[in-house]
């Protein structure tokens, strides 16, 4: 049979591999700022000015230096920028950068069309840049892992869409009969992360000259969407494209076949079947639905079986061939990659348990195991993928072996401090919020003490980090110096005899997956039809049942100050540190309402979109926040968290003091909110939204003053109103309205109340 000859591009390769090392930096530096934060929250103060006589500053501003970033570099908005840059810039990347490697090779044809790979590596880069741009603008919308507004999600989209085709059209023309493994994982990514972008950024702007946009779903429902959407981001993000270049690269570098066929084809329908329901197992004790927090945990239980599959498969791999480990530093990272992955999936199904999950949730227990994944799993692939790419794409060797066997070593040094003291303190963060005197009382009331006793371990967690940027630094150098020593090889020759034309039925003594394999739109249809099943039966009846959230008659919506404070709550990232969400457990209780207070209840939320529960509770729960601290408290505290709370790591947040509120759109979101979600304001409250929105602000202002004669004596040297206007006046609102619409332990629903 006569040979066709072709060629394989390295320029995209190339691009996309620049773009891995670069961001990789950028997003460790983003993560290792904020760990610094957390220990130092002065840092922007030292950056850029204070009027704090204790802290030394760079610059001699005072705090007005401070007040022009307008919140640039806060701790919410450096946390956005970190989690952003690692998933979409350093993971996506690394990821484009496996996927546009191996698939033309394991296809024995060129990428369809070259164009659309650029299309593709340009829109993804533009995407990251806009990111940059909106976040530290504080243009988000608070949703986790899904903060960009908008204009990005459909970018994102449009790049994701470009790709697809382009590799479908690259799987059509191919020369091989079956798909590898490594190829089904691409094809299951593609249709699981479409599916899921999509639906969770569902969302209608404000305008369309504009950045704003409120979502489709609100309360409960948002936060099943949300974490449907979050955990199966690890899974369609950072799992399963990871397993497709695991299935490449590792055999590729041990020079070995993949251990088991069979156990391929297991790990991979399982996988993609069973993970898509696993989402809920974030929102145990929460609002959720009870039957869909069981639902979460079950299958996140069975997770385990097809995770540790592909990390057996993983490593069985290397059988005949652990000699090459001790002197192949790809091959180190490839091993303690597949380590912690398995690691992960072991920890994760257990942290779903409701007995394990009522301690480690809100905790930095979270933070460690999600960090396992990302620095072990995540970034040891892509570090292995760089050192086996790089000699073979510039026709060289590495530049310095050592120097990778160091990075290895840095890195996986860096792990372990960040891991280990983050397993502590989340540890001693549960065990100091539940525990009670013999008398009853709370043995720690004050939420500082359980803040300072875990800061040694963020100052350990920042060592770790420290380690990990100086390995990956290392890698950079080693990686210059290695092109420059070589020459890059632009196109690759390569020749394969054409495909034969046969039916795509199933021919007779065929197996059924030999027949899957040979025929990818059968492939790609299974693979949606496996990721919808879970998806709907968790999703569909939450989002189509109005029983399924009862409405509860003292809740009503928002006024436009308060929604207004509440927009400015996301744009400085405060859902980051402090949850909503106060779960039936009697210490939650006690802590954050008193002895007669309420939990949260799923019908307090149908007004907020976005929900936000959160994640992490770095400061306490703000949902019952309201009437706990008098106006004048709210005001200092934003102003310097240490004047109210001393030992607070709560950084500064004065700008809100100086920055007028900007009230151009207020009434348009009344409407937005009355029109498309059908928002019960009357045509009179929204026709007085601006009078509305000003006695309430004159309102609290006057509280301001009657609690506090600094602040009074201080504005009375001012022009009269000045402090109405402001910013920090509508937060002040949004905080005093958290948790008052329930006051008491009977709760009137729209059902008991007929």
């Amino acid at each position: 049979m006569e040979l066709e000859k072709f060629s394989y591009d390295n320029e995209i390769v190339r691009a996309f591999l620049y773009a891995t090392i670069i961001f990789g930096l950028i997003g460790f530096t983003f993560g290792i700022t904020a760990a610094l934060m957390l220990f130092y929250p002065e840092l922007p103060e030292f950056l850029f000015g204070t009027d704090d006589a204790t802290i030394q500053s760079l610059r001699n501003g005072g705090i007005q230096s401070l007040i022009n970033t307008h919140g640039a570099f806060g701790f919410g908005r450096i946390r956005m920028l970190h989690t952003s840059t690692v998933i979409f810039a350093f993971v996506c990347n690394s990821v484009y950068t496996g996927v546009y490697y191996s698939l033309p090779r394991l296809l024995k044809t060129p990428m369809a069309s070259p164009i659309l790979s650029w299309i593709n590596f340009w829109t993804w880069q533009i995407m990251i840049i806009a990111t940059f741009i909106s976040f530290f603008m504080g243009i988000n919308t608070s949703k986790e892992y899904a903060e960009h507004e908008w204009p990005i999600d459909i970018l994102i989209t449009f790049s994701w869409v470009v790709f697809g085709i382009n590799m479908f059209m690259t799987i059509a023309r191919r020369r091989v009969r079956h798909l590898y493994v490594a190829i089904w994982f691409y094809i299951g990514t593609w249709i699981g992360l479409a599916m899921l972008h999509i639906l969770n950024n569902l969302e209608i702007p404000l305008s369309f000259t504009g950045w704003k946009s409120y979502s489709m779903y609100a309360g409960v429902k948002d936060a099943l969407v949300q974490w449907w959407y979050g955990h199966n981001a690890v899974a369609f993000i950072l799992t399963t494209p990871i397993l497709g270049l695991m299935y490449y690269f590792l055999p590729k570098a041990a020079e070995r076949p993949v251990f088991s066929y069979k156990l391929s084809i297991i790990h991979f329908w399982s996988l993609i079947f069973v993970y898509i329901w696993a989402g809920p197992h974030h929102l145990q004790y929460t609002a959720l639905p009870a039957w869909a927090q069981a639902v979460g945990t079950g299958f996140s239980i069975m997770l385990i079986a097809p995770s540790w599959g592909g990390m057996l498969n993983g490593l069985l791999t290397l059988r005949g061939a652990w000699d090459k480990v001790r002197d192949n530093p790809i091959l180190k990272f490839f091993v303690v990659a597949v380590t912690c992955y398995g690691m992960v999936t072991f920890e994760g199904p257990l942290l779903a348990t409701k007995n394990i999950n009522k301690i480690g949730h809100y905790t930095d227990w979270v933070i460690g195991h999600v960090h396992l994944g990302a620095l072990g799993w995540n970034g040891f692939i892509a570090f292995g993928m760089v050192y086996y790419l790089v000699p073979i794409m510039w026709r060289t060797k590495i530049w310095s072996v050592k120097m990778a066997n160091w990075h290895f070593w840095l890195g996986t040094l860096g792990i372990v401090f960040y891991a280990v003291p983050m397993y502590i303190s989340g540890f001693t963060q549960g065990l100091m919020w539940k525990q009670f005197n013999p008398d009853g009382t709370l043995m720690w009331k004050n939420w500082l003490d359980t803040v300072t006793a875990i800061i040694p371990y963020y100052k350990m967690r920042f060592m770790g980090g420290a380690f990990y940027i100086l390995g990956a630094i290392m890698m950079a150098v080693n990686v210059i110096a290695t092109i420059r020593q070589g020459s890059f090889q632009k196109e690759v020759s390569a020749e394969a005899p054409a495909l034969a034309v046969i039916s795509n039925k199933r021919r007779k003594g065929e197996g059924t997956h030999l027949w899957i394999e040979r025929t990818p739109y059968v492939l790609s249809i299974l693979s949606f039809l496996v990721l919808s099943i879970g998806s709907g039966v968790e999703i569909i009846p939450t989002l189509s049942l109005k029983q399924s959230v009862p409405t509860i008659s003292a809740v009503k919506p928002y006024s436009p100050l308060e929604l207004e404070g509440r927009d400015l709550y996301i744009r400085e990232g405060c859902n980051a540190c402090h949850s909503q969400m106060i779960r039936p457990f009697r210490d939650e209780i006690v802590r954050f309402n008193g002895k007669n207070g309420e939990y949260s209840k799923a019908g307090e939320f149908v007004y907020d979109r976005p929900f936000l529960w959160g994640s992490k509770r770095t400061g306490p729960d703000l949902h019952r926040e309201g009437g706990k601290n008098p106006s004048s408290w709210h005001y200092k505290h934003m102003y310097n968290p240490r004047s109210t709370s001393a030992g607070s790591i709560m950084p500064r947040y004065p700008w809100l003091i100086s920055n007028d509120l900007d009230k151009s759109k207020m009434v348009d979101k009344i409407v937005l909110m009355k029109k498309e979600y059908d928002v019960p304001y009357s045509k009179a409250q929204i026709d007085s939204a601006n009078s509305w929105a000003d006695n309430q602000a004159k309102k609290i202002v006057k509280e301001i003053f009657s609690e506090a004669n600094d602040l009074k004596e201080a504005y009375a040297k001012r022009p009269a109103g000045e402090l109405e206007k402001k910013e920090i006046i509508a937060l002040i609102s949004y905080l005093q309205r958290l948790g008052t619409d329930i006051r008491t332990t009977e709760i009137k629903t729209a059902s008991n109340n007929q």
